[in-house]
């Protein structure tokens, strides 16, 4: 397991890691210095930091407030996660000894409290909010990549201070006979 995670985190390292090309023709490049050069924001390295460490995209994006609330979805997605595999585990091993005649044994509370058909409907109910608390983590783990890719796709789009969009109450003229009614007038201004 420690080998998998070290070469995981060694392939992003290497994937975040820019790459000089070399001129194709054999002629010479001139390229500008580096305080003439603006550094280009890639949305593929923003979504391979997010990728391998949930809010480094974001971080990249320079949306630091979003990291907070990354970690705090992952928090009471693990939550879940733990209490429910809990509640599990324990509601399966008191059905099975509720099954093989066992009272005294280590979930004997359980097995007194509750009938077998109770217990099994216990372990599916903790067994299918185990799946749904997984799949939701992992729908969290995809929504920061998302978030971040898009995030660093926006990071140079221009929005001119000039974009308005202004919303007034109107009064709708009569038409065919109908009587005057209200409405609402929505102006945009780019």
């Amino acid at each position: 397991m420690k080998d998998f995670l070290l070469v995981n985190v060694l392939f992003c390292i290497l994937l975040a890691v820019p790459v000089k090309t070399l001129p194709q023709s054999g002629g010479t490049t001139v390229e500008p210095p580096d305080s003439v050069r603006e550094k280009e924001h890639s949305p593929t390295k923003a979504t391979i930091m997010s990728a391998c460490l949930p809010g480094l995209g974001q971080i990249y994006n320079r949306k630091y407030w979003k990291v907070p609330i990354i970690y705090a979805g992952f928090g009471v997605m693990t939550y879940f996660i733990y209490t429910n595999a809990d509640e599990y585990l324990d509601f399966r091993c008191a059905y099975i000894e509720s099954v093989n005649g066992i009272t005294n044994g280590n979930y004997e509370d359980l097995v007194a409290r509750y009938t077998q058909q109770e217990l099994l409907s216990a372990v599916e109910y903790y067994r299918r909010n185990l799946e749904i608390s997984v799949l939701i983590t992992a729908l969290w783990y995809v929504l920061n990549i998302v978030d971040a890719t898009v995030d660093a796709h926006l990071f140079t789009y221009n929005i001119s201070e000039n974009l308005t969009l202004k919303a007034s109450p109107e009064l709708m003229l009569p038409v065919r006979g109908h009587l005057v009614q209200p409405g609402l007038k929505l102006c945009l201004n780019f």
